[in-house]
């Protein structure tokens, strides 16, 4: 997996999992849906679920708040992406 760079990854806190979602995707959790993989919002630290899962609420989250970056929330996974800039960082 080739990663780059982007402005957005600098300035970046590494927020904690959201409180209210440590055990999967919130707005999947709230509505009954189900998710593939998690992403983590770098920014505020929402969980939302991944453009595999059917509801897509992390890309959902981005278009929402335009908070760039997110990152894996599958154990063992440590990439991230940047919505803004469209590449793994």
């Amino acid at each position: 997996m080739t990663t780059s760079t982007c402005e957005h990854v600098s300035t970046l806190p590494e927020p904690p999992p959201d409180a209210r979602t440590p055990e999967g995707c919130e707005d999947c959790l709230r509505t009954g849906g189900r998710w593939v993989h998690l992403r983590l919002c770098l920014t505020c630290g929402h969980v939302g679920c991944c453009d595999s899962s059917p509801n897509k609420h992390a890309t959902a989250h981005h278009h929402e708040t335009s908070h760039p970056v997110v990152r894996s929330f599958e154990p063992g996974e440590d990439w991230r992406w940047c919505y803004t800039d469209e590449v793994i960082v």
